[in-house]
């Protein structure tokens, strides 16, 4: 197994880190990178770009990163409250009149941001078909009915985040979000990152599917804890229904899906530029624009939810749409915001340190929160810190 690309020096644990994802946790294509001070110190790639095939990675191919789209939703939204557009404190309802409906007049738009909304489901699942078009999502996102206050409580809307964040940036901008996203954040940023994947872009991006976890030390296999196992398996759970939410799953590889706009689940990136990405929040890439002001850094960051998870069922940490750093997502350092996907992809920034890390694979595992391939490269990047 060959590892291509470079690290800084003193990062050389980090390429380490990598090769043994393939050779103990089952990795069959990825790459990371990452970037101190807007200058990137480790650009690495290897495997297959399909995680079904046998074509090679190419340092220019993206995937799917599944829910680590979350964290680029709000920025969307954190800058249009940073530009003056958006009022955090306002409620939804003052942008989005429809969503008002059966009790929500009082969610305000910093509730959907950290989780708080009470909306993680929908009565009516959206087919996939369905959930690809913006106007019918927020539709039903807007009729729906909160299972709890909004604002009283927190819990992971792991599907009608997509409509919450895309259909309130079209109301306050005018436009689609990943328009938006395309000229206001991943053009300036240089990043190559979508939502709403173009025609011209397609052949870059690996087929992904699912993989085995490795046996762990002992030959057990690594489980989930019984009430999150039970909570998935029970189809009137909380848990079970928020990722019901598109029912029947999409299908990732879909060229529809990919071109569908959906915030909170198909964003598309490399790794290069999803840590590009949060280089550009916290700083100057290769001399470009800074996108967020320090005091939009601090609103990022600032926890807004914490504890128990009704959705997830573990304790989980939310700022205003980014995860924080906490035992769901161990990221570099308790002053970290990101966010990460569903059983495989990481994106973060680290302010304290002046460190953005992007992480991309084509083979997902059963982890919702903490994917140990992932954990094992940040390790690795604390160490070199550390070690300086």
């Amino acid at each position: 197994m060959d590892v291509n690309g470079t690290v800084a020096e003193g990062f050389e644990p980090v390429r380490e880190a990598f090769l043994r994802n393939f050779e103990q946790l089952g990795e069959r294509g990825a790459a990371l990178a990452v970037y101190r001070d807007g200058h990137r110190i480790v650009d690495l790639w290897g495997g297959t770009k399909d995680v079904d095939g046998q074509a090679p990675w190419e340092r220019d191919t993206a995937q799917i990163v599944r829910s680590a789209t979350k964290g680029v939703a709000a920025a969307v939204l954190l800058l249009l409250h940073q530009r003056g557009e958006l009022d955090l404190d306002a409620p939804v309802g003052e942008y989005w009149p429809e969503f008002k409906a059966a009790g929500k007049e009082r969610t305000l738009v910093w509730h959907l941001l950290a989780h708080r909304a009470g909306v993680p489901v929908l009565d009516r699942p959206l087919t996939p078909g369905q959930a690809a078009d913006p106007e019918l999502g927020a539709a039903a996102v807007a009729a729906q009915a909160p299972v709890w206050e909004p604002g009283t409580d927190h819990g992971y809307h792991a599907q009608t985040y997509s409509w919450l964040t895309g259909e309130l940036a079209r109301r306050v901008t005018g436009r689609p979000v990943g328009a938006w996203l395309a000229d206001e954040i991943a053009g300036p940023a240089g990043a190559d990152l979508w939502l709403g994947l173009p025609d011209g872009q397609a052949a870059r991006v690996g087929r992904v599917g699912p993989v085995d976890a490795p046996e762990a030390a002992g030959g057990l296999r690594t489980r989930p804890k019984r009430s999150v196992a039970d909570a998935y398996a029970d189809p009137g759970s909380l848990t079970r229904r928020a990722f019901a939410a598109i029912t029947p799953l999409p299908d990732e590889n879909d060229p529809a899906y990919r071109a569908a706009a959906l915030p909170a689940s198909n964003g598309i990136a490399t790794a290069d530029g999803l840590a590009r990405f949060y280089a550009a929040l916290i700083g100057e890439v290769d001399g470009g624009r800074r996108l967020f002001t320090p005091r939009t850094v601090e609103l990022a960051r600032g926890e807004r939810s914490a504890g128990p998870d009704r959705v997830l069922v573990v304790g989980t940490r939310f700022g205003l749409g980014h995860m924080l750093h906490g035992a769901a997502s161990p990221l570099l350092s308790p002053g970290s915001f990101g966010h990460p996907g569903r059983g495989g992809a990481l994106g973060f920034a680290d302010p304290d340190s002046g460190l953005a890390f992007g992480y991309v694979t084509n083979g997902f595992r059963q982890s919702v929160t903490a994917d140990p391939r992932a954990q094992a490269l940040v390790r690795a990047v604390r160490a070199a810190l550390a070690g300086e």
